[in-house]
This record gives structure tokens, C-alpha cells and sequence, in this order.
């Protein structure tokens, strides 16, 4: 089997290699998303920039999700509507109706910053990728960017090449390191009245210094719902970026490139606290590489006024990366850590949990795909995406119960001819399994108190050829 899998990466590395790819939809989606994406599972996104300094948003239950987003605070400022209120009313209060938002990028100092701490803490939560916003819709960027003269990390702020010292630090740990972009920036002058200048001055010479000069594995970008891809030029960048980039054999990109290509071109699809283009929830139908991302709280970039209601607990951050990659998709965790580049106990606390979790569970997790087997049209267990999530890898199956099983775990329309066993992962126990008819019970062991998970996973080995 692995040489199986060694030899389908070379074939895949072969043919990436030989393909020249037009600039259009048709033959840019002919490019596989790399494997070693789809293999990772679960990665680290961080939203940080001169929007860390304020770090406010709006919380409650009446407030829309997108209206808690800390990082759109200088947007919101002007943005005709109800929430201008919030934010109008703590700014003026906090920091006075005369200052400007640009005021903010010297308080933005990062003197806190330890990329190698980020780095392992990072690598401790058991991600195998991480990606940095270089620049949010703001402008800012996070590295000394010529088309962003005074208007980044290293000219004003922080004085320092952020992009380039945690990419140092995350290649360093072994995992991959990527970039979100954002293609449009609210206030710059020729995006609002040059627009052709803007895509061909500053937006694809931005792109293309990012990627040469930090050579990155993933390019996640975003803002693009204001033009079509043809206004941004999306299909002649991902032309070099796929043909003539140092990084065209393992780039990994989303499907954010045009107000016309979310879930329908690009690399992975993306999904944002649960939501897939209109439509609520996960499409599990479409085939296709695809990734959920979301924030610990409410917001993407820190936002003080959460409370401790207002993130998730370790249970539910484990239970949501089970369901995601059981339905094949990744998740996209995010962190915003505060202006003086110090990640919140909070988060940190959350991302180790996950990575104790993962330490002993992660074999069911990496390198996985969804189990989906039914008989006639029932599922092979009542439970099945709601308490109960499969995965396979090999020729094991795994059964992954958010709860502990009050009672058997009877898994329908599954009759297998060899002889299977179970065992429950962290425990050790050897787990009671037998056949009736045309299914499988799982009998589950007692435990003790030190079995205590927060999740189970049950491997069965043999029920696969």
C-alpha cells in the first residue's frame, strides 16, 4: 500500500511537472490540488495586522457574524448601517473623533513577537500548515513591500519583516507555510479610481514578490467578491504562478479569485463558519478538496470584548475538526493575536488541547478520507454525522463518537468476510466486536477515569481489502 501511495505521488509530481497550464478556468482546474494538502487536515491561520491595535468588535447574539469581525473595524467606521454605531461610538469615546485609523500603525510594534515560540506552539497543536495574513483589506503589509511604501510592518509599526521571520520559524518546525491575501484594499486610491492600474501596479507585482520571495506552500486569497475574475486577471497570475513560479509543483491556492469562482474554480473550496457560498452548511456531495475556516471566538482578528462565552471549548474545537474531515475537508483554525505579538492564553490553551487530542487520535485523523458505505438508503448507523463520524486510511476504519456509545455501536449494511478487531485508541482495550447478519457491533470496554477522552476513536482493522 505505501508503495502504492509513493508511486501515485511521483505520477502526480511528474505531471504537474510536465504541464504547462493555460491562463483559463478549464485547464487551470485541471491542476490537482496537491496530495500533501488534503493529507494535513488541519492548519493555523492568523489574522494580524494594524486592526490588532483597537481589536474591537461588537458581541452578542443580535450581532451578525460577519458584524463581529474585529479586523474590519476601519471599514466599519464608514460603512453606512447599524453596526457604524458600535464602532463610531467606541472610537470617538476611546480614541477621539479626530483620530485616524492610520494613527494606529505606530502603536502596532510586535515588540512581544518570538516567531520560534509561535513556531512550536503552532507544531505542538498537532496543524501541519499555517497561514499568515501578509495583508487584510486594510493595505497593511506584513512585509516590505515596494507597492506599499509606508504602508507596511517594516517602514512604520513593528520595523520588522514579519512574513519573513515566521516563515523562518514555521519551515524550521517542518510544517508548511502560507500566505492570505487579500486582492482589494478599501481606501487605496487607485483601487477605488484606477482600478486596471491597481490590479497591474500593485496587486499582481505584490503577489508575485510574495510568493518569489518567501516561496510559500499555500496562497490563500480573499476580497475578491467585488470584480469577476477576468476584472482581476486571476486566470493569467495562477497562469505563472502554476508554470513559471519556483513554488509550481506544490503551491497550494483557494477559490477565491473572482465574484463568480467560490466553489467553482481555483484549488480547494472554502467554507466560512459553516457557510459555502449562499447556502448554509456543507455541500458533502461535491468531490472536491475543501477547507472550513474559522475563528476560536466570533471574530478573526483579536477582539477584547469577548468573553469567555464567546469562544469554543476544546470539546467543541475537537468535534468540529471530526466532522469536518470526516465529511474530507480541513480545517483552518484561527488565532489573532494581540498588537504586541503575544497569542492570548486562551487560544493557546486551545490549540495544545488540540494537540494533546491529536497526539493520541491523530492516525484517524492525517492522511484520511471519509468512510461512506450504506445499505439501501440508510446510513450504516443512525448516529452517523451527528454523534458518530467515520474515517478510513489503509485498511483500517475508524469510528470517531463525540460521546462516549451509551450503548453498542451497531454499524449497518457492513458484512465483513475476514475476521476484524477493534481497539480503542488511548486506552489500549481491546474492544468486543462480532457480526450479526449484515452488520457490526462494537461492544464498547469499561474505562477508567484516566481513559477520559474528549472524544473516542475506535480503529477496526480487517474490515478492509
Amino acid at each position: 500500500m505505501k508503495n502504492m501511495v509513493l508511486l501515485s505521488f511521483l505520477f502526480l509530481t511528474i505531471n504537474m511537472r510536465g504541464q504547462n497550464y493555460k491562463p483559463n478556468w478549464e485547464s487551470l482546474d485541471s491542476r490537482p490540488v496537491p496530495q500533501w494538502f488534503s493529507d494535513s487536515k488541519f492548519g493555523i491561520f492568523i489574522h494580524w495586522g494594524v486592526y490588532s491595535v483597537p481589536s474591537w468588535g461588537p458581541t452578542g447574539d443580535s450581532i451578525g457574524i460577519y458584524d463581529k469581525y474585529a479586523e474590519w473595524y476601519w471599514r466599519k467606521l464608514d460603512l453606512p448601517g447599524k453596526v457604524q454605531k458600535y464602532f463610531k461610538e467606541f472610537h470617538n469615546k476611546t480614541y477621539g473623533p479626530n483620530f485616524k485609523y492610520q494613527d494606529f500603525a505606530p502603536m502596532f510594534k510586535a515588540e512581544l513577537f518570538d516567531p520560534d515560540k509561535w513556531a512550536e506552539l503552532f507544531k505542538e497543536s498537532g496543524a501541519k500548515y499555517v497561514v499568515l495574513t501578509s495583508k487584510h483589506h486594510e493595505g497593511f503589509t506584513l512585509w516590505p513591500s515596494a507597492q506599499s511604501w509606508n504602508w507596511n510592518s517594516v517602514d512604520v509599526g513593528p520595523h520588522r519583516d514579519l512574513c519573513g521571520e515566521l516563515t523562518t520559524a514555521v519551515k524550521k518546525t517542518g510544517l508548511h507555510m502560507g500566505f492570505y491575501y487579500s486582492l482589494y484594499e478599501w481606501y487605496n486610491p487607485n483601487y477605488q479610481n484606477n482600478f486596471p492600474a491597481y490590479v497591474d501596479q500593485h496587486m499582481i507585482p505584490q503577489m508575485k514578490d510574495l510568493v518569489t520571495r518567501y516561496t510559500p506552500d499555500i496562497l490563500w486569497t480573499d476580497g475578491e467578491w467585488e470584480k469577476t475574475s477576468k476584472d482581476w486577471k486571476s486566470e493569467e497570475f495562477l497562469g505563472w504562478l502554476y508554470n513559471d513560479s519556483s513554488v509550481k509543483d506544490r503551491i497550494v491556492v483557494n477559490d477565491r479569485w473572482g465574484s463568480e469562482t467560490r466553489s467553482k474554480h481555483g484549488g480547494f473550496y472554502t467554507t466560512e463558519y459553516g457557510l459555502i457560498g449562499d447556502k448554509e452548511g456543507i455541500d458533502n456531495s461535491v468531490p472536491h478538496p475543501w477547507e472550513e475556516c474559522r475563528g476560536i471566538g466570533t471574530s478573526f482578528g483579536y477582539n477584547r470584548t469577548e468573553g469567555l462565552s464567546d469562544y469554543s471549548s476544546a470539546e467543541q474545537l475537537i468535534k468540529l475538526l471530526i466532522s469536518t474531515v470526516s465529511a474530507g475537508g480541513n480545517l483552518l483554525l484561527d488565532i489573532g493575536p494581540a498588537s504586541d505579538g503575544t497569542i492570548p492564553v486562551i487560544m493557546q490553551q486551545r490549540l495544545l488541547e488540540l494537540g494533546k487530542w491529536l497526539k493520541t487520535n491523530g492516525e484517524a485523523i492525517y492522511s484520511t478520507s471519509p468512510f461512506i458505505k450504506k445499505k439501501k438508503d440508510e446510513a450504516i448507523n443512525p448516529e452517523t454525522n451527528k454523534t458518530i463520524f467515520f474515517t478510513q486510511k489503509d485498511k483500517n476504519v475508524y469510528v470517531l463518537c463525540l460521546n462516549w456509545p451509551k450503548n453498542d455501536i451497531v454499524l449497518d449494511g457492513i458484512a465483513p468476510e475476514n475476521n476484524v478487531n477493534a481497539v480503542l485508541l488511548g486506552a489500549d482495550r481491546k474492544v468486543s466486536i462480532s457480526k450479526k447478519g449484515e452488520s457490526l457491533i462494537l461492544k464498547a470496554p469499561l474505562l477508567t477515569p484516566d481513559d477520559h477522552q474528549l472524544a473516542y476513536v475506535f480503529r477496526i482493522s480487517g474490515l478492509l481489502k
